[in-house]
């Protein structure tokens, strides 16, 4: 079970391009800045991740999902309020790729926080509706499609949170929801194809 459970574990890692099991420093780095924010430690997840940037400034992992090491930095300094670093960050991330939805989110999120609620509010819009039409088209992919958010429940909430005409803190609270969520779906969506992998290939 222990052997399953480690090879699980290092698949899941793998596949995210984030393999805490080798010893590539700018992986390891990006690895452990996401167990530090998913652990309630955004001071350390912001030196693991502006390690990995100046590593590799253009990385972007792996998964359906992608996301760039100056999205992660952001979200990190977001949850240790510098928002004005936040939005460096995020901005950055959005300068290399206006479809990172992720950032749109996180920079709506720190410029709500900043008091620019205005431009916080549609980054958030543009951030939320983008990754409700996204994860809408990969659940037409035959092979990656039933593992992302099954249920819809990640979509049910950005239409429930974006009904009527919510102010920018009422969607600010959706937005940091969904954000959270999403990121424990990286994680979950991972060990599902592992084991669904590792089971098939144990019945062949």
């Amino acid at each position: 079970m222990r052997l399953k459970e480690l090879f699980i574990s290092c698949a899941v890692s793998a596949s995210i391009g984030l393999t805490g099991c080798a010893s590539l420093p700018l992986n390891q780095n990006i690895h452990d800045g996401r167990a530090a924010l998913s652990s309630g430690h955004p001071d350390d997840a912001v030196n693991y991740f502006n390690r990995a940037a100046q590593l590799d400034p253009n990385y972007t992992t792996s998964s359906a999902l992608r996301q760039s090491v100056w999205t992660y930095l952001g979200r990190a300094y977001y949850e240790t309020q510098k928002y004005t670093e936040a939005r460096s960050a995020l901005e950055k991330s959005l300068a290399r790729d206006q479809g990172d939805n992720v950032a749109h989110l996180y920079l709506g999120l720190a410029l709500v926080r900043s008091n620019d609620r205005e431009r916080g509010l549609a980054e958030m819009k543009t951030g939320l509706n983008g990754i409700h039409k996204w994860l809408d088209n990969i659940s037409t992919d035959n092979d990656a499609g039933s593992y992302w958010d099954p249920n819809k429940q990640i979509r049910k909430d950005i239409e429930k949170g974006l009904a009527g005409q919510p102010t920018a803190i009422e969607v600010a609270v959706i937005a940091q929801r969904v954000g959270k969520q999403l990121e424990e779906e990286i994680d979950r969506v991972a060990r599902d194809e592992t084991r669904s992998r590792y089971n098939t290939g144990s019945r062949n």
